[in-house]
């Protein structure tokens, strides 16, 4: 496992000391996670060169096929080693990629806790090669399941120092990073609690509370 600086992601430390609970909490949400699953597989490029920033555990890259990661918590990268993902410790405002690597990036469930999002999507954009896509999963801050994690975050270990989003605040951010020619899916249509089976994925956003957007490299640049 090769390491960078991570000093600029400073809220890493709920998967660092918490890492159980995180993956047991996959297990006991089973019906939630494979409709995510399904929401990015949607979106997701199925050919090319690819990478998982906030990698965690690789719950999300390793049934999707990618086998790079990169990802400030320790503890998370050494579960997604041992099921065959190369993994980067380091963060997503600093990474040690080259311009125009990849073709397609993914990042679920990692942008509300980043320190500076502007910063982490000019990266995302500088190591895609052009036309490349970058995925993002993101629980919707103006969703149900967002307004009810944004209400009682405080008392939540993970989303304490979490930053949410809104999905026409990613689509913003992403535009300003050099992004266009979006696409959208959505799901978790109920509360967690209700799901006990599967749920479906739309395309659009603004009705499911997880909502996956996929936005293309616009131009021709290295950097942004």
């Amino acid at each position: 496992m090769e390491r960078y600086n991570t000093k600029q992601m400073t809220k890493k430390g709920p998967f660092e000391t918490n890492t159980d609970e995180y993956e047991e909490w996959f297990e006991e949400n089973r019906f939630v996670y494979e409709a995510e699953l399904r929401a990015v597989k949607k979106l997701l490029p199925t050919e090319g060169e690819s990478i998982e920033i906030g990698v965690g555990s690789g719950r999300f890259a390793v049934p999707l096929g990618i086998r790079l990661g990169i990802d400030p918590s320790l503890k998370m990268a050494e579960i997604a080693v041992k099921q065959g993902i190369k993994v980067h410790e380091g963060v997503a405002e600093d990474l040690p990629f080259d311009d125009s690597r990849f073709d397609f990036a993914l990042m679920v469930t990692a942008i509300c806790f980043l320190k500076d999002a502007k910063t982490a999507l000019r990266e995302a954009y500088r190591i895609l090669k052009p036309r490349g896509s970058l995925v993002i999963g993101l629980v919707d801050r103006i969703s149900p399941l967002g307004k009810k994690y944004e209400k009682y975050k405080a008392g939540n270990k993970f989303y304490r120092e979490a930053s949410f989003y809104s999905t026409d605040e990613v689509v913003s951010l992403m535009t300003d990073a050099g992004f266009g020619n979006f696409a959208f899916t959505q799901t978790i249509f109920r509360d967690l609690k209700d799901i006990d089976n599967t749920e479906a994925v739309k395309e659009g956003y603004g009705e499911g509370s997880f909502i996956v957007i996929r936005g293309e490299k616009q131009g021709l640049g290295g950097g942004n």
